[in-house]
C-alpha cells in the first residue's frame, strides 16, 4: 500500500465515520462493523487505510483488534490545516493592504 495523505483517507464518508467514532474512544472491529451498513470486510479494510495514512493505530488484545486514535498522525493532519489556514490569513491581509492603498490612492 503506498503511502496515504490523511486528506485523501478522509475522503471517503465510510472512513470519515470511523474517524469520527474512534473520537470517542477506542473500539473494536466488531463494535465498529456493528455501527455501520457494511461488511466486517469492508471496515478492516477502511480501518488499515486510516492506518497507513498514519491516522489511526491498532492493538491486537487476545483474538481483538483495538482501534483508536493515532496522536502523532493527528498532529501532522493539524499542522498541515493549520498551514492551509496561515496561508489563507496571509492572502487576506494582502488583499486588505492592497484595497487599502487603492483607497489611499484615490
Amino acid at each position: 500500500m503506498a503511502n496515504i495523505h490523511p486528506l485523501e483517507a478522509l475522503s471517503d464518508p465510510t472512513r470519515r465515520r470511523l474517524f469520527e467514532m474512534l473520537r470517542d474512544g477506542p473500539r473494536s472491529v466488531n463494535e465498529l462493523t456493528a455501527a455501520l451498513p457494511v461488511s466486517q470486510s469492508a471496515v478492516s479494510q477502511h480501518l488499515a487505510v486510516l492506518k497507513e495514512a498514519r491516522l489511526v493505530r491498532v492493538q491486537v488484545n487476545g483474538n481483538r483488534r483495538i482501534y483508536s486514535l493515532e496522536p502523532q498522525g493527528l498532529s501532522e493532519l493539524r499542522d498541515y490545516v493549520e498551514g492551509l489556514w496561515e496561508d489563507v490569513l496571509k492572502a487576506f491581509q494582502q488583499a486588505a493592504e492592497n484595497a487599502q492603498r487603492r483607497n489611499g490612492d484615490e
